[in-house]
């Protein structure tokens, strides 16, 4: 072992934050009831401890508040190549593929198998009584093949860091010391290189052998397991969906904030972090099932970063966020079904401003002829870069409004280039805000808001009487009206069952559009549902993301429709169908896919496609509602005890 002093300041060894967008102004005149210190102590209790906070690599243990780093990695003796980051899902040739196991929330245990070049490893964590246990196993290596451990300060924060007989990080507020056990090793540098030829073990915890390390690494791991057992039949749906959201929760530094973006490869392409509108709701909405401060922290952040211009953007990011354009209106919908789960009335405190200035600025920007259409504000985009800002005030703009990005649906429909908005009545939009109404209508009611739950129901009347204009008897669907022409636009997508979820069909029209469309094989029946777009439209054979593949939100939001009325048939369908497409490939490969091919239920089979998506596993939390383990979706506020 080389025991030479090697001390380095480690500032600044990560990519670059930038701060994301002004700061909201005060958006209402109601609400100014203090709230204390929640969101503080929220982000003091998630932020803190041993976990892989880091988004550039799984392979990173990480320890908050101080931003102590232990990174792993990989050098391949033939090439010399240093593998210095690993993702789940990345792309690409001579890339690492790994294989995600367990990750409990609080970072108390993980467990992956990594596969990279001609070297395989298992790489296990634990967490006790604030030490780390960290177990690297061999599966498969050649001679000369490495463990590189690269110690260092995240984040801009401050610490030195030293190697000596161990690794020391001295930060403002302790000093920590990790060990290398059972295994000969020498300093490179400022990183420690140890052969791949036996299991390496690193601890916080003095005096610990390999064999007490694997045993605390057993009990963490047995302890971790045990939770999915109260979930009976449905805990391989549960060990889904908590897997994909517990290892893509990472640190933000710059709002000092945990949060669960869609995915870790999103994040690294975005400046570090990237937050979607709906997609971040959804995300708390699962969380609320098993970690009520990760939904809490997840649906704040989104509510939060609401722009000057009184909504929610469509994505707010390392970089700036999206100032002229919002998402699917899902937020009050989805904060309402939090707050039945966990009864705690600061957090529809918090939120009700920037829901409520949200909710009317769908009225005030997207109305045309008293129906909502897709749009993009134009704005100045300053120095942000060109690939996130040059659509703005435009169609495709419009389009990522919608949340579905090239759906045929909007293929024809006209844009207005002088009031920047879709000439296109959107069934799909409407409903949404009918029920983003109904739930905003609901909170507000409990906030003890008469005045503004009444001018909400004003505005679901409004609407609802609207939607029902786009009821067409002779096809027996609703579906969406060119505002230029007049005519109905027989463009099928899920998004026209959303008055389900409104409550707007009556049981007749409701039983026609299940019987005529959803059961139908030329458009959306088959062995894997729903198609993005109907199967016997000219875009279905695309298979390019909205364009015929299949989307768990989708599915997810046509089953809390279908849950409103009679349909048993139906809702059995959907919850099987989308159980046995989330499993087709969870069991075996352990990937949550963004979008799945309709015919084939393949992930994989196309480039965009992202291999670990959250809300890919929408389609298990389908089949936890069902089964009981989340309050039934559709019971109103009042009566929840």
């Amino acid at each position: 072992m080389n025991k030479r002093m090697i001390k380095i300041l480690m500032i600044g060894l990560f990519f670059p934050f930038f701060n994301c967008g002004d700061s909201p102004k005060q958006l209402s005149e109601v609400h100014n009831e203090p709230t204390g210190n929640e969101m503080i102590d929220l982000t003091n209790k998630l932020a803190k401890g041993w976990n892989t906070w880091n988004t550039r690599s799984v392979l990173s243990h990480v320890l908050l508040p101080e931003s102590f780093a232990i990174d792993l990695q990989l050098k391949d003796n033939k090439s010399g190549d240093i593998l210095k980051e690993a993702l789940i899902g990345r792309r690409g040739d001579s890339i690492e593929r790994v294989i995600p196991g367990f990750h409990a929330y609080d970072g108390s245990y993980t467990s992956l198998k990594l596969e990279w070049r001609d070297i395989t490893v298992q790489v296990q964590s634990a967490t006790k009584n604030d030490m780390l246990y960290v177990l690297v196993t061999p599966i498969k290596s050649a001679d000369g093949d490495s463990l590189i451990i690269n110690p260092k300060m995240l984040w801009e924060k401050e610490g030195v860091v030293s190697i000596d007989n161990n690794i020391t990080a001295q930060t403002p507020s302790k000093t920590i010391t990790a060990y290398i056990v059972g295994h000969q090793w020498e300093a490179n540098s400022d990183t420690i290189l140890t052969s791949l030829d036996q299991p390496i073990a690193i601890s916080t915890d003095k005096d610990k052998s390999v064999e007490e390390i694997e045993k605390i690494l057993n009990e963490s791991r047995v302890a971790f397991a045990e939770m999915k057992t109260n979930y009976g039949e449905s805990s391989e749906l549960y060990n889904s969906m908590q897997s994909v959201l517990a290892w893509d929760q990472i640190y933000e530094p710059t709002n000092d904030r945990v949060i669960t973006p869609v995915s870790r490869i999103w994040n690294t392409e975005w400046g570090g972090w990237v937050l979607f509108d709906w997609d971040t709701y959804f995300a708390a909405y699962m969380l609320s099932l098993d970690n009520k401060d990760l939904a809490y922290s997840n649906a704040l952040a989104i509510t939060k970063d609401i722009t000057e211009g009184g909504f929610i953007p469509n994505w707010s990011c390392g970089f700036t966020k999206s100032k002229d354009r919002s998402q699917p209106p899902v937020g009050s919908y989805v904060i309402k079904q939090i707050y039945k789960q966990h009864k705690q009335k600061w957090l529809l405190h918090e939120v009700f401003n920037e829901l409520l200035s949200w909710n009317r600025w769908w009225e005030k920007n997207r109305d045309v002829d008293g129906y909502l259409c897709w749009g993009s504000n134009p704005y100045d985009p300053g120095d942000n870069p060109e690939w996130l800002t040059q659509k703005n005030g435009k169609k495709q703009a419009a389009l990522w409004e919608s949340g579905l990005d090239n759906s045929p649906m909007y293929d024809d429909a006209s844009f207005d280039s002088e009031n920047h908005i879709m000439q296109l009545a959107d069934v799909g939009l409407m409903s949404l805000y009918i029920l983003d109404c109904q739930s905003l209508s609901e909170i507000a009611e409990e906030l003890g808001k008469s005045d503004i739950a009444e001018e909400l129901k004003v505005r679901e009347s409004k609407y609802r009487n609207k939607l029902k204009t786009l009821w067409n008897n002779e096809f027996g669907l609703y579906l969406n009206k060119d505002l230029a022409t007049g005519e109905f636009s027989y463009r099928l997508s899920p998004t026209l069952f959303y008055p389900l979820l409104a409550k707007v069909p009556d049981d007749l029209q409701a039983n026609r559009m299940m019987a005529e469309h959803f059961y139908n094989p030329q458009e959306f029946w088959g062995e894997y549902i729903l198609p993005s777009i109907a199967r016997n439209d000219t875009a279905f054979k695309d298979n390019n993301y909205w364009r015929g593949r299949i989307w768990a939100p989708m599915n997810f939001l046509v089953y809390l429709g279908i849950r409103n009325y009679d349909l048993p048939k139906a809702r059995k369908d959907i919850v099987e169908k989308s159980e046995t497409l989330l499993l087709k490939s969870w069991i075996g490969e352990n990937h949550i896919y963004e979008n799945y091919n309709s015919e084939t239920g393949q992930g994989d089979d196309i480039e965009n496609s992202d291999k670990y998506y959250h809300w890919g596993a929408l389609l298990s939390y389908i089949g936890l509602i069902e089964k009981g383990h989340v309050l039934a979706p559709e019971l109103p506020i009042q009566g929840i005890n």
